[in-house]
């Protein structure tokens, strides 16, 4: 009688070996400080085994931006997809965003704010992107919200999701007197005050 074994996990390939020690640089000395040789000596090859796969440094620390870039989003869908209701999604949102910017392991946002100029460069899009990219997150929570009516029927849905992540960044990034938003009940009863209402507004009396 023989024993089944469990499946080898797949080696990787030297390809994502390189993007492994990119983003191990990038957390380390963002994105001006790294240089190819040092991503070279993490991942165990030589440059010249590197510029086979990538051609410079902004395409080999652009891919690794936009690994993290897709993780990011997924993982942020999978934790507000658990939520019920638009205010207590968009609290949490400012809530993880927060813990996205102070955490190391989730520097996109760092690297973004901080570096604008290299981060374009790798990854095309830069600083200029940061709100497109969130309003589009946020777009399909606003879609689901008009079908619940809790928000206004008319609701441009693009133009809105544009304005909550605009507020998502303030209240996520900019310090303040009056709220503290590190509290999350403070931080829902001003979505609550504030927010919702703006969403429930018809936009043909504005």
């Amino acid at each position: 009688m023989t024993s089944a074994t469990a499946p080898r996990p797949a080696a990787k390939t030297v390809r994502d070996r390189l993007i492994d020690a990119a983003e191990v640089c990038l957390r380390a000395k963002g994105i001006r400080s790294t240089t190819v040789s040092e991503v070279a000596e993490v991942a165990g090859v030589s440059r010249g085994w590197l510029y086979r796969h990538f051609p410079d440094k902004n395409a080999l620390l652009g891919a690794a931006i936009v690994r993290l870039n897709e993780a990011y989003w997924s993982d942020s869908h999978a934790m507000l997809e658990q939520i019920d209701g638009l205010d207590e999604q968009i609290a949490a949102g400012i809530r993880h965003g927060r813990t996205a910017y102070a955490d190391p392991g989730a520097i996109l946002m760092k690297l973004r704010l901080e570096e604008p100029e290299e981060f374009a460069a790798c990854a095309g899009a830069g600083v200029q992107g940061l709100v497109p990219d969130l309003g589009e997150f946020w777009s399909r929570y606003l879609v689901v919200a008009k079908e619940r009516g809790e928000i206004h029927p008319d609701t441009d849905v693009a133009e809105a999701s544009e304005w909550v992540a605009r507020a998502l960044l303030s209240l996520a990034t900019v310090p303040g007197q009056r709220l503290d938003p590190t509290d999350h009940d403070a931080v829902l009863t001003h979505v609550r005050r504030y927010v919702m209402p703006g969403l429930r507004q018809d936009p043909a009396l504005v």
